[in-house]
């Protein structure tokens, strides 16, 4: 199951984890320059609308930072910072993971392969968003999960990381970054 990220941006930046951030209130020069300042490299950037877009290292190896970075100090002071994390750990297969920050703070936490796990200062932030999108509630579960038939409840869930892209791309109102010529083909 890929999904939106993982097909457009998993693997388009060889030797590279890669995570994507979107942020509102800054430039392209001082996102970069806010993502050096946390040891991260940044490979590509732009703004659509009123968000700034990069894609960066998720990672410093170089500086032995293996740490999720801190995005806080991007968004202090009234700014916001939508994060992708699109490989958290691409050798062991883990999903990507989001995070939305505003005013310094993390507001709302999640891993793609839990969406009804979520934490932050306010865990609930895109509730109605994920309910109505099918991905958490009732709706979100599948019937047959629980029974011994040999059932694949994977078998139906393709498309549930793009609706979930595309339920935190609506709600924040993300543009699609113009990427990459090898990154928009893939």
């Amino acid at each position: 199951m890929k999904s939106w990220i993982d097909s457009r941006l998993g693997g388009a930046y060889p030797g590279h984890e890669v995570s994507l951030v979107f942020v509102r209130g800054l430039t392209a020069d001082a996102v970069a320059q806010g993502l050096g300042g946390l040891r991260r490299q940044v490979l590509e950037t732009g703004v659509a609308g009123e968000w700034t877009w990069a894609m960066h290292d998720s990672f410093a190896p170089e500086a032995n930072d293996y740490d999720t970075a801190d995005y806080r100090p991007l968004c202090e002071g009234g700014g916001e910072a939508v994060v992708f994390m699109v490989e958290p750990c691409s050798a062991k297969a883990h999903s990507p993971d989001f995070t939305y920050y505003r005013d310094g703070r993390c507001v709302l936490h999640f891993s793609f392969e839990d969406v009804g796990q979520r934490v932050g200062d306010n865990p609930d932030h895109l509730s109605a968003e994920l309910l109505e999108a099918g991905l958490i509630g009732p709706d979100a579960y599948c019937e047959l999960e629980d029974e011994d038939d040999g059932h694949d409840c994977f078998e139906h869930l393709d498309g549930r990381d793009d609706r979930l892209v595309s339920a935190i791309a609506s709600a924040f109102g993300l543009p699609s970054p113009p990427l990459a010529e090898e990154v928009a083909a893939g």
